[in-house]
């Protein structure tokens, strides 16, 4: 018995971090300076975003996580994307370039998951605080149904994060091989590309790597609600 619930322990490890590491390996991978790249990350997403007619859309360098910021109308890459000259950070810049031409176009699925994203947020620490809250109003009610209801409409709650990320891989797709690929095949050699797919794949299944780890919060929440 020991042995099994080692090993689904493993497994459920696996399937939290797997696809978080696999995306940081894969990044790290082709992350070596290139001499005979013409451009930095940077500067390839401002010559897109131009070229594009998007001038007012801004490129910002961030200590880390790169993302679009449609609020802000800004492509935002890591020091390391921004200044270096590598598959990753060409790659990653045009798959955040993607996200602004989609925003640029009105692209509906983007449009819905900048909606869900923040509902995602809400969503979290609702389930957040009526976790916390469980212990309170079982010692108020003393009702076993009150505290499993309570309970059960947490994880709900916090379990829909997961389904939310889940929902924006068509965009993130999208900007990855509809809109970044044919750019990059212009601009890096065609020895580079099998190494910027896997990039581009890494950069769409960022969301949803980071979407898993909540899985892991809502075991934290059983050790501490002792179930």
């Amino acid at each position: 018995m020991a042995i099994l619930l080692l090993i689904g322990a493993a497994l459920f490890m696996a399937l939290v971090f797997g696809p978080q590491l696999w995306v940081s390996a894969t990044m790290r991978r082709h992350g070596a300076e290139r001499a005979d790249f013409p451009g930095t990350g940077g500067e390839l997403a401002r010559h897109l975003l131009d070229e594009a007619g998007l001038q007012h859309v801004k490129v910002e360098r961030i200590a880390a996580g790169d993302h679009y910021a449609p609020d802000e109308k800004a492509v935002r890459l890591s020091a390391a994307n921004f200044d270096g000259r590598s598959v990753t950070a060409v790659a990653v810049a045009a798959h955040e370039v993607g996200h602004a031409l989609q925003h640029a176009e009105g692209y509906g699925p983007l449009m819905l998951r900048q909606k869900l994203a923040g509902l995602a947020i809400n969503i979290n620490r609702l389930g957040a605080v009526l976790l916390m809250a469980t212990p309170v109003v079982f010692a108020l009610t003393r009702s076993p149904v009150v505290l499993l209801g309570q309970t059960a409409a947490a994880f709900v709650i916090m379990f829909a994060t997961v389904v939310i990320h889940a929902v924006t891989l068509p965009t993130e797709f999208n900007a990855s091989f509809r809109r970044a690929l044919p750019v990059l095949e212009r601009y890096i050699p065609a020895d580079d590309m099998p190494a910027a797919r896997s990039v581009l794949k890494a950069a769409a299944l960022t969301y949803v790597a980071a979407a898993l780890v909540t899985l892991l919060d809502i075991t934290r929440w059983l050790r501490i609600l002792r179930f």
